[in-house]
């Protein structure tokens, strides 16, 4: 991952409302979620809703399917293992299963 992807990413999540968005959606992968099932869970008005989720798409931390007259949005958990990869990179002199554990790297980076 390039630092510039990372910082992309870091800024779009530093919103309250979008970080409750992704870790929902985190909750519910693979499947992900209407847009209106996620406005319901986080008591969120749809324009307001809209606004977030287009950021989080644009950030490429949502995929988004259309179906039928809905949309159905889904975290990127690769993304996430990327980022999380490269924040561990350095992590114990460049050995970050050495810190974390090899399942927790795995976890990380396995996720679709």
């Amino acid at each position: 991952m390039e630092k510039e992807t990372a910082i992309i990413v870091f800024e779009s999540l530093a919103s309250s409302v979008r970080l409750d968005v992704f870790r929902l959606l985190v909750r519910h992968a693979p499947d992900g979620l209407v847009a209106g099932e996620i406005a319901a869970a986080l008591g969120l008005p749809a324009t307001n809703l809209s606004f977030h989720l287009k950021a989080l798409t644009q950030a490429g931390l949502l995929s988004v399917t259309q179906e039928g007259r809905f949309q159905r949005y889904r975290a990127h958990m690769a993304l996430m293992g990327e980022l999380v990869a490269y924040l561990t990179a350095e992590c114990c002199g460049g050995h970050p299963e050495a810190c974390l554990g090899p399942h927790a790297v795995a976890a990380c980076t396995d996720c679709p």
